[in-house]
């Protein structure tokens, strides 16, 4: 792989483990073993984002989170995230959302965070993926209760890249920043029942319980899924760098599986769902069935 691209993932990663200390140019060099004046042109050629604005967003993004999750104060996260002074990280947590984080903590509503796609993962999707051999794939059973799901639609997409490059990877962040009835968003293939013509197959968005009635931002709508079994399909633990084979491995094996023995058959009226690949838990997708006979 090219060894620029290794070496902005090495300052991705060095940013991701010492997020909290204060992080410089020179310690960013020393991981990507080029010059500071180099690691800074790589490092904002392949994010967009020179060192510092990308530290700044991603530290206030993960302050967002822990304001609508915990019971801290704003001195606390302000310096326990690497800003010098309380005005310094409200203006910023302003300038960055619209809003100040007082505000914010008291009525968390849907905002942009920033996630931090490793560079390393543009590339892996563009290479050919061959599975070199099918590991193991843990499978259970589940019931998904009747719910809402607050959706973003693309136009043509029929998976991940598709719909990144048809509604924006940023919306994920959007996602992140709203309560989930099921801890996380989720990406979902739509049954023909529940597209609307003109849009993707392909979405992205959140599940809620049927009785909401919060912010639904701009551009989504909502769909309501009745209550549903689902075969989650697992695979083990992957490295990074075997992101597209983990998620390829675990693919192939749902092509090869027969859920008759066990009584049941797929049910084509509800929707596949993705949830995010995480190389410490495996891929995960979740295929709808219903008994033989209902």
């Amino acid at each position: 792989m090219n060894e620029q691209i290794i070496a902005v993932q090495n300052m991705q990663d060095y940013i991701e483990k010492h997020l909290n200390k204060e992080i410089t140019l020179a310690d960013l060099a020393n991981e990507s073993l080029f010059s500071p004046w180099h690691s800074y042109r790589l490092f904002k050629e392949y994010t967009n984002y020179s060192p510092a604005d990308y530290i700044r967003k991603y530290r206030l993004s993960k302050s967002a989170i822990r304001l609508k999750d915990e019971n801290c104060k704003i001195i606390d996260i302000a310096y326990e995230m690497g800003f010098q002074s309380v005005d310094g990280y409200q203006r910023a947590f302003r300038r960055e959302f619209g809003c100040n984080p007082k505000e914010y903590a008291r009525n968390p509503v849907p905002i942009y965070l920033f996630t931090p796609y490793g560079v390393i993962y543009s590339q892996i999707l563009k290479d050919h993926v061959q599975v070199k051999e099918i590991k193991k794939v843990f499978v259970r059973t589940i019931m998904k209760p009747s719910r809402k799901v607050i959706i973003k639609r693309g136009i043509k997409a029929k998976d991940y890249i598709e719909y990144c490059s048809e509604v924006d990877c940023e919306i994920w962040g959007l996602l992140t920043s709203m309560d989930s009835i099921s801890g996380e968003p989720v990406c979902l293939w739509l049954p023909d029942p529940y597209r609307v013509a003109g849009t993707s197959e392909y979405v992205q968005g959140v599940e809620v319980d049927m009785e909401y009635d919060g912010i639904i931002p701009d551009g989504f709508d909502t769909i309501e899924l009745p209550e549903a079994e689902y075969i989650v399909f697992q695979g083990e633990p992957f490295e990074e760098k075997d992101y597209c084979e983990a998620i390829e491995g675990v693919q192939e094996a749902i092509r090869h599986y027969d859920p008759s023995p066990e009584g049941y058959a797929w049910d084509n009226s509800n929707p596949v769902i993705q949830l995010e690949p995480i190389g410490k838990r495996g891929y995960i997708e979740l295929h709808p069935v219903r008994k033989v006979g209902e």
